[in-house]
């Protein structure tokens, strides 16, 4: 049962970790992205999926 705990909460570090590269690597403002990123950090599920959903993408070019 740990080991199950221990795999979910590394998936939800990797993905908010992804989601924080994306949030600094996007065209929003300063303030959009610190926004954005206090929200992943304060709130690691809540946040990744409202960022997944309504936050800014990363530059693809």
């Amino acid at each position: 049962m740990m080991e199950i705990r221990g795999l979910g909460g590394l998936i939800v570090l990797v993905l908010d970790i992804w989601a924080l590269v994306s949030i600094i690597n996007s065209r929003a403002s300063t303030g959009t992205k610190v926004m954005w990123s206090l929200l992943v950090l304060i709130l690691p599920v809540l946040g990744f999926i409202i960022w997944f959903f309504a936050g800014p993408r990363a530059r693809t070019a």
